[in-house]
């Protein structure tokens, strides 16, 4: 039986195209809230920024942020991190520094950018989301690296940080975080917090940082709009976000009628 479900946010909750959460996801959330069942964010963005998304105003039980960097209960208060360490860190440090590449640090209160150019107003512009603030290095512990580059370019960085994990976003950038982390980590620090168990569970998503949730959970739920990749990790496909994929998921699954 199915008592938590983890969403991701762009591309699964939140249609990009339509800039808006689609009126079956609202619908499929305020069942499922009716029906006891847990639902949980479990997105790659920074808490701080989910206020200026459509998902505005919905109280889940948890967040799994920054794939799964940073982890909180519903109340906000914070169940386990994951910082990037070591060479990793200072690596990316240089990077950010040297102001070749735009580089994005989020840390746990805060995010910034080292500069911003046309590729990150557009990558920005993608998700429906506002311009960072240009910053320096704080100081303080990075939980998150966004790099903004296109396909392929992503093989550049991996021998430079070989305590990282590297995944892909969307066409204008990657996320960077530590190996062990992930949002299937995330997820098991919160089953850990709450006591409940992985068979009980499920989720849906369509990007690449999707994956290893898909594959850790119950039952992962990939939506019509993913790439094949997100799809073949999956044990449903469902249609795509643009066509009431949440809904009709659930509707398979039993979990709405």
């Amino acid at each position: 039986m199915i008592k938590t479900i983890f969403f991701d946010v762009d591309g699964t909750l939140v249609s990009h195209t339509q800039r808006a959460l689609p009126a079956s996801a609202k619908r499929s959330l305020e069942r499922l809230k009716e029906k006891g069942i847990r639902r949980v964010v479990a997105t790659g963005r920074h808490r701080m920024e989910l206020p200026e998304l459509p998902v505005r105003g919905i109280s889940f039980d948890g967040y799994i942020t920054l794939n799964g960097q940073l982890c909180f209960d519903g109340e906000g208060r914070l169940i386990a991190s994951s910082p990037i360490t070591g060479a990793d860190k200072e690596r990316l440090l240089q990077l950010f520094a040297q102001k070749e590449l735009p580089i994005l640090l989020v840390e746990k209160d805060d995010m910034y950018i080292n500069f911003i150019n046309p590729w990150v107003e557009a990558a920005q512009k993608a998700i429906s989301t506002g311009l960072p603030r240009v910053g320096r290095y704080t100081g303080g512990e990075v939980y998150q690296v966004v790099a903004y580059l296109g396909r392929g370019r992503e093989e550049e960085l991996s021998p430079l940080l070989p305590g990282c994990k590297i995944t892909r976003w969307n066409e204008y950038g990657v996320d960077i975080i530590s190996s062990q982390g992930g949002k299937a980590w995330g997820i098991q620090q919160y089953l850990a917090f709450t006591g409940l168990k992985r068979e009980e569970t499920a989720a849906f998503g369509d990007g690449e940082n999707d994956m290893d949730m898909l594959a850790f959970v119950g039952t992962g739920i990939a939506m019509g709009n993913a790439e094949e990749p997100v799809k073949r990790c999956a044990d449903l496909v469902t249609a795509s976000v643009d066509e009431d994929g949440i809904e009709k998921a659930l509707v398979q699954l039993g979990l709405m009628e």
